[in-house]
């Protein structure tokens, strides 16, 4: 049997000559002395070529996500193939941290240390998505709401692999108190991140339903009917002479009185209700002035005989009317503030009826008794067209 070598051919050779006999050795047999028992025991040696060049496979274990980035932690393991007389970094670690690049390299030396190999990999690692905002493109109409489309943009931040691209969107509807336009960026790594724009939307203008207008001596007052609104404005406007056209009420009240209007003017007034978005919608009447007569109102046509009102006068006991067209040819003692014109009548002897043109009208109060003749100053005149035949 042989004599055990290995501790002869460190002695004299080092661990170099070790290394060139294992590269030739094939089999040797030991015998010794253990414990008073003979002992052998046989070591086969099979040696690579010298010169072999080592291979090393690198195995690595991650999700890949876009343009050779990795988006969860990365495991890296190294491995080896044929007898190595040493390496170095080829340790397996795994990346929790991310990286716009960490480079890791593995050497292996071959036994008899004739070549040496090296493996290097550079490991970008991303795995937070990028940090989204949102912007509108304009600012709220009122009230912090919005009343016609909008457009709304998302940016960005991405401090390891940057941002690739964002979306954007548009808003037209429908109609919420409280909802929301939602976006997204997508980073270089395939990341995505979102973010949401939060909005009040209010498209639809409130409703006027009617307006409606009653005249008096000098004074109109004007009556609104309206959903959805919170506030409304009114603007008069005239063609009359002296008189001045613009606001003349604006409040969240459903009436409005306006006086000192001058007699046998036309004017316009216009109701326009606004919500709290700021939708408005309009609603216009015309008003002929009147003074204390106030029907028909001054130049009214007519198609049939009317109802002549004027105001009360405070302590007249009866009123005398009186039509005109060219002279008197009526003249009557009402004890109330109408009187209805009849189809016909007698005045002084000669019957009356109305026909086409333009009649004036005149009204003075009474006050006592009838016989006692006394009268006040007159309420005032007014006229009408009749246009029935």
């Amino acid at each position: 049997m042989r004599r055990n070598p290995i501790p002869e051919l460190l002695r004299h050779g080092g661990r170099a000559g070790l290394t060139r006999w294992l590269a030739s050795a094939r089999t040797w047999v030991w015998r010794g002395v253990f414990a008073g028992a003979v002992v052998a025991a046989t070591l086969a040696v099979v040696p690579g070529a010298a010169g072999d060049t080592p291979l090393i496979t690198l195995t690595i274990y991650g999700t890949t996500g876009q343009n050779g980035w990795y988006v969860t932690n990365v495991t890296l393991n190294w491995s080896f193939s044929g007898p190595l007389y040493s390496s170095s970094g080829c340790s397996n670690v795994t990346m929790t941290a991310d990286t716009p690049g960490t480079t890791f390299s593995c050497t292996a030396t071959s036994l008899d240390q004739s070549t040496t190999t090296t493996v290097t990999k550079t490991i970008k690692l991303d795995k937070t998505p990028p940090a989204v905002t949102a912007a509108a493109s304009r600012a709220p109409d009122a009230n912090g709401w919005y009343n016609h489309a909008l457009s709304v943009s998302f940016a960005g931040q991405d401090g390891t692999s940057g941002v690739a691209a964002c979306t954007s969107a548009n808003y037209a509807g429908p109609d919420n108190p409280n909802t929301a336009v939602a976006g997204s960026c997508t980073d270089n790594a395939g990341n995505v991140g979102g973010a949401a724009f939060g909005l009040e939307y209010d498209a639809t203008p409130p409703t006027i339903s009617k307006v409606t207008a009653k005249t008096g001596n000098r004074r109109l007052d004007l009556a609104w009917a309206a959903s959805g609104a919170q506030s409304f404005q009114v603007m008069r406007t005239s063609s009359a002479r002296g008189v001045k056209s613009g606001v003349v009420y604006s409040g969240t009240g459903v009436g409005f009185r306006d006086t000192r209007l001058k007699v046998g003017a036309h004017y316009q007034y216009t109701v326009t209700a606004t919500d709290q978005a700021g939708n408005s919608a309009s609603k216009s009447v015309l008003v002929t002035a009147t003074g204390a007569l106030l029907a028909p109102a001054p130049g009214a046509s007519v198609s049939q005989p009317p109802v002549l009102r004027w105001t009360p006068k405070k302590g007249a006991a009866y009123y005398n009317v009186q039509l005109v067209r060219g002279k008197k040819i009526l003249s009557a003692w009402p004890a109330t503030n109408y009187f209805r014109l009849p189809r016909s009548w007698v005045f002084q002897g000669h019957r009356y009826r109305l026909h086409r043109g333009v009649y004036r009208w005149y009204v003075w109060p009474g006050f006592g008794v009838f016989s006692a003749n006394r009268y006040g100053s007159v309420l005032g005149g007014s006229s009408f067209v009749y246009s029935s035949g």
